[in-house]
């Protein structure tokens, strides 16, 4: 079974993504973390993330690199949402993300084009959202929790802008596929979305 969650940034998916994956006992893949990596290899080699070509030659990253901690910082996110939106990265990237999708058993994988591009064919579509408010009152919260000097109304100003280059972009454009469960986690605590989100595939799978 593939299981194809989307949805923007702080949305809860990611969580959401591995607690299905944990239910089902399937492999998780988090594809957001492949264009982080994208983002900061161009920042480790001093290149520019809005230069196609630069942003091109970073996606040849070491698998090592996906085990650095900088990926999960705001800083990475802001650098994976402009690399994210050249074709050739998101080509380049296309068959390590289907070939994961596609492995024996099946996988849950969340992201921004999943069940639009990389598994359009998946049992279960879900489709993650959230108010700007509510996201950036999470992420907030995650940063202070790191020690992290930040303010809400900043976060908010870069997700709405990451929101913006994710719907408007040329390549797989954010957006709610066809035949994917809405699924918004604006007033839900974790355990109540992951709890809605299995009762949907749930729903999708014996349809």
């Amino acid at each position: 079974m593939i299981v194809a969650i989307d949805g923007p940034t702080a949305s809860g998916k990611g969580t959401i993504a591995r607690a299905v994956a944990a239910h089902y006992g399937l492999p998780h893949l988090d594809t957001g973390l492949l264009y982080r990596a994208v983002g900061r290899q161009v920042f480790l080699s001093g290149g520019n993330p809005d230069d196609p070509e630069q942003a091109l030659a970073a996606a040849d990253f070491s698998e090592s690199l996906l085990e650095d901690p900088a990926l999960r910082s705001e800083e990475t996110g802001a650098l994976a949402s402009r690399v994210s939106i050249h074709p050739t990265v998101r080509a380049a990237l296309l068959a390590r993300q289907q070939a994961f999708a596609r492995q024996p058993g099946g996988a849950v994988l969340d992201g921004r084009d999943i069940a639009t591009v990389i598994a359009p064919e998946a049992e279960a579509k879900l489709f993650v959202t959230a108010s700007v408010a509510a996201r950036a009152l999470r992420r907030w919260a995650e940063m202070r929790g790191r020690g992290e000097d930040v303010t809400r109304e900043a976060i908010e100003a870069d997700l709405a802008a990451r929101d913006e280059r994710d719907r408007t972009r040329a390549a797989a454009p954010l957006r709610q596929a066809e035949g994917a469960a809405l699924l918004d986690t604006s007033a839900l605590p974790i355990e109540a979305a992951i709890a809605a989100a299995i009762a949907l595939v749930e729903k999708q799978r014996k349809a």
